[in-house]
């Protein structure tokens, strides 16, 4: 049973936020968007804690431009603040993705079933996902809808190489991992003639920790939906939610 999907998710504005710049308050959007910005937004389309998304591959279809919008953000202490945010603009990518079992949840493998997880989200990818898209924070709205990997014209098709050197890739949660704590990871993108091939998290080399945390506990039929629930969706070939 086929496993992937491939989907096209474009909007007015993305930031995806510079580690770098995020101490100072006034934040600036790296120039592609991250392996974990697009694990989240194939997520917003189909999720179940017993599948993980990995990202095989992003297509940049238009020029990457950047505009700087003054905001004013709400401080923690109450009132407002006053800010600028680098953001890019009029964005739209092509994005191949695929879904494996979590290993790590056992718990939950009588959910292990490709025939329900594929169909169902092929399904939630021809509704526009189930929950809210945005491209890298909640401002930046975005829409979804299925295509072919190579069914567009990009901007960079014939560009060559371009590397954007160290940024953030992704990260490592207890889930995922088997450990109780959390991990980032980091990697050295490289674009070629407009496409991302991604590595896989754990063959990225620099990783750092970032804090203890435990692993979620769901109970079917409380917090998770389990076979035993399970409803047929009208259209799909043995679809179960």
């Amino acid at each position: 049973m086929e496993n992937a999907i491939t989907y096209c998710v474009y909007g007015n504005y993305a930031l995806f936020t510079d580690p770098v710049t995020k101490i100072g308050g006034e934040k600036t959007s790296l120039f592609v968007p991250t392996y974990q910005a697009l694990v989240g937004i194939t997520e917003s389309i189909y999720w179940k804690p017993s599948i993980k998304w990995k990202i095989d591959r992003v297509r940049i279809l238009k020029p990457i431009q950047t505009e700087s919008k003054g905001i004013r953000p709400i401080k923690y202490g109450g009132g407002n603040d006053l800010s600028y945010v680098t953001y890019l603009r009029d964005v739209s990518y092509v994005v191949k993705a695929h879904f494996e079992w979590n290993t790590n949840r056992s718990d939950l493998a009588q959910d292990f079933n490709d025939n329900k997880h594929y169909f169902v989200a092929k399904r939630c990818l021809a509704k526009g996902g189930r929950r809210d898209i945005f491209l890298g924070t909640r401002e930046c709205g975005a829409y979804v809808e299925p295509c072919e990997f190579d069914q567009q014209k990009g901007f960079y098709d014939e560009y060559g190489e371009m590397a954007f050197g160290l940024q953030f890739h992704s990260f490592s949660y207890p889930d995922e991992n088997g450990k109780r704590m959390l991990y980032a990871r980091f990697w050295n993108p490289k674009m070629v003639n407009g496409v991302i091939e991604f590595c896989r998290p754990e063959d990225c080399t620099i990783i750092k920790e970032i804090r203890k945390m435990e692993m979620k506990t769901f109970l079917p039929g409380i917090n998770f939906s389990g076979l035993q629930e399970a409803e047929l969706l009208d259209g799909d070939e043995g679809g179960v939610v």
